[in-house]
């Protein structure tokens, strides 16, 4: 099936205001102790990925006579939390991923921003958590970077990641919805996620575990689809695999995605298929956006139920030319190898893969035409 615009993709393609214009709409608070230009060199010199904080992160709580209020943006620091804290318990817990690019005039830019503050309120949504105007959203990003701006990193491939969250902050012991929450951004100067650069990786198919299944939390952006990932990426990694499959719960026939990216497969006509969301899988930015970026291109991509086993047979006859992984904090990265208890095959690299890797990170660090209006500019 050809791809259709979603209600998600609407929302980030509505006209963000500029970001003077929602600038004031977290208050800057005074910190006392940033880190020095010593210990700031020392964490610039050696950038991992989310290892590392900057000096603010930003900060509003949610209660049910006030709304979201106390919008600021304060020294990133430890938070103190009740025992009985209902995310501890409960789980009710929503998240994002962006980052904060320097462009090469030193100006600073993020990317699809609003698909993010969309996808926070659409995970908000199936776990009872209340929405966050998309002004606050725009808001907290534009001011946590301002205020960290010597903290977006210049080096290729890197970046300043940011993490948006919500989480249910209520101190209380029974299954509710919580009556408090608090939002905050935090951001960590960060180098490329895979540390092997842009090699294929190797990729476990899993037979056992689901990390989502019908009418579950899938298509949402909890820690709890993540956390059931984990078992199977632990084993698989002990076996020297980079990253972990995971198929349908329904049928265990099909693929759904990557531990934490979505996937994609290159056929020997040229059309690109990339399985359907079918709300066990998450719709990524980046998965979004490769799909508008090919079809701009001429490239026939379906979305479609993909068979773990006519993939593997197209991979021995040629009929796959390519696989590859995307996603935020990788962007995309080649499938080099499959493998599970009955079948062991490698994957062909080829073109396209390099190819969306170079369009997407030249359009986000403003060195290929922007074409779709994706960039944001904080500052």
């Amino acid at each position: 099936m050809a791809h259709e615009t979603t209600e998600l993709e609407r929302e980030a393609d509505r006209p963000v205001p500029p970001a003077d214009a929602v600038a004031s709409g977290f208050e800057t608070l005074p910190h006392p102790h940033p880190k020095s230009e010593e210990q700031y060199a020392e964490q610039m010199s050696a950038l991992g990925f989310g290892v590392d904080f900057s000096d603010h992160m930003a900060h509003a709580t949610f209660t049910n006579e006030l709304g979201w209020h106390r919008k600021v943006i304060e020294p990133y620091a430890p938070l103190s939390f009740d025992p009985g804290t209902a995310v501890l318990h409960y789980g009710q817990e929503i998240f994002e991923g962006l980052k904060a690019y320097r462009h090469d005039d030193g100006s600073i830019w993020t990317f699809r921003p609003l698909y993010n503050a969309a996808r926070l309120n659409r995970s908000g949504a199936r776990l009872a958590i209340p929405p966050l105007s998309f002004d606050d959203f725009m808001a907290s990003i534009v001011g946590l970077v301002r205020a960290d701006q010597r903290w977006v990193p210049e080096g290729e491939g890197s970046s300043l990641y940011l993490r948006p969250f919500i989480f249910a902050s209520e101190s209380f012991l029974g299954v509710r919805a919580s009556a408090r929450y608090e939002y905050i951004v935090a951001a960590s100067p960060s180098g490329p996620y895979f540390t092997h650069g842009f090699q294929p990786i190797d990729v476990w198919v899993e037979r056992t575990y689901h990390r989502a299944g019908p009418g579950g939390m899938g298509d949402a952006k909890t820690g709890g689809n993540y956390a059931s990932s984990l078992l199977p990426k632990v084993k698989a990694h002990d076996e020297g695999f980079d990253e972990v499959m995971f198929l349908d719960a329904r049928t265990n026939t099909t693929i759904d995605e990557l531990g934490g990216m979505n996937v994609f497969v290159v056929m020997r006509d040229g059309s690109v298929i990339t399985p359907e969301l079918n709300g066990s899988i998450l719709p990524g930015c980046t998965r979004s956006s490769i799909i508008r970026l090919l079809e701009s291109e001429g490239t026939w991509v379906r979305e479609e139920p993909l068979a773990i086993d006519d993939v593997v047979r197209g991979v021995a006859s040629g009929a796959v030319t390519e696989m590859f992984a995307c996603g935020t904090a990788a962007v995309v990265t080649s499938i080099g190898r499959l493998a599970c208890d009955d079948f062991d095959v490698q994957v062909p690299v080829g073109p396209m893969t390099k190819h969306i890797y170079d369009e997407l990170t030249g359009i986000q660090l403003g060195r290929v035409e922007d074409k779709f209006g994706w960039c944001y500019r904080i500052m």
